[in-house]
């Protein structure tokens, strides 16, 4: 892929993030702060391409136009589609602006309309309907008494589920990277369901921003890399020679996945266990604290992961994150 085509598909990328306009200050603020880290390439620059966006100083139509062929075009709207799924099924506004971006693609309608499916399927499996009976703002009943906990079967819960996000970061299909997410939502409806807590999907995203992990940016700096490590394809695209073809996968993952998972899951687990009174910082320094860990179990961890990333594939990926596998 050209440097021209990679700008462009980042632009892209940006005005998909922000589509709805209704970011809230800390995610922008977390978008921002990963076009800066991943910013390493100075051809690419993806800090002036967030300035590109937040200062409209580049239009859908341009970055559009400079995308030269079909694969690359498709891999944009892909991208563009999992973005505005990142935090829930996108809004009236994202869809908009992705019928638009379908438009100024020239992509036909018919098999864009179906991944945009396959996007909503994940981002709306994460929590089961059955537990959204109460609006977001409100808060989970008590759960009941003599409540029996297996922790050790939540420690292999929280284990599995970080191995196979850290699977899913070496993987090089859009919806792989979604997938990462959901399941991050679904572990921690899990635990706090063992705890007797019904929670729903606004809750989770609340937890989740409440350790300071943001949806559309966590999907960004995972797509981000690989886009920039030239690994993403578009889903149905070249496995480029299996999964990477060993170890040089694991150059370009950062192993931000299983370690976010790792941390996120035994935050959970200690947050219900306690009976929901830990207090704001003491949860953001106990995933902060846990991150790092998981970034140096994800080192030890690496067989498993790879191993694992050897037998994914969309149709498991599907079921895992509706609650169907391990």
């Amino acid at each position: 892929m050209k440097t021209t085509e990679t700008r462009a598909v980042l632009h892209i990328a940006l005005m998909a993030g922000f589509a709805d306009g209704a970011k809230h200050e800390r995610e922008r603020e977390a978008v921002r702060s990963i076009a800066e880290s991943l910013g390493n390439d100075q051809a690419v620059n993806l800090p002036s391409l967030y300035q590109d966006v937040l200062l409209k100083r580049v239009s859908l139509a341009s970055a559009a136009a400079a995308l030269e062929s079909d694969e690359i075009r498709q891999l944009a709207y892909e991208m563009a589609v999992c973005l505005c799924d990142a935090d829930g099924v996108h809004s009236s506004a994202e869809q908009a602006f992705l019928q638009d971006l379908q438009q100024q693609l020239g992509l036909a309608q018919a098999p864009s309309e179906y991944f945009v499916q396959q996007a909503d399927s994940l981002a709306a499996a994460a929590v089961p309907v059955a537990a959204n009976p109460a609006s977001a703002s409100s808060t989970p009943p008590p759960p009941p008494p003599l409540t029996v906990i297996d922790r050790d079967q939540l420690e292999a819960q929280i284990r599995t589920a970080a191995i196979t996000n850290g699977a899913l970061e070496l993987l090089p299909e859009t919806l792989s990277t979604m997938a990462i997410i959901p399941l991050q939502m679904r572990l921690v409806y899990r635990i706090g369901k063992a705890h007797g807590y019904k929670l729903d999907s606004g809750h989770i995203k609340d937890f989740l921003a409440t350790l300071g992990v943001g949806l559309t940016s966590q999907y960004l700096e995972s797509a981000g890399r690989k886009l920039l490590g030239g690994m993403l394809k578009k889903a149905g695209g070249s496995m480029l020679g299996g999964v990477l073809g060993g170890l040089g996968k694991q150059a370009i993952s950062s192993g931000m996945s299983f370690a976010s998972t790792y941390a996120l899951g035994h935050v959970a687990l200690a947050y219900y266990a306690g009976g929901r009174k830990l207090s704001t910082d003491v949860l953001k320094n106990t995933y902060q604290r846990l991150f790092g860990q998981g970034q140096q179990l994800q080192l030890q961890m690496r067989p498993q992961i790879e191993q694992r990333a050897q037998t994914l594939d969309m149709g498991e990926i599907m079921q895992l994150v509706r609650g169907k596998g391990a």
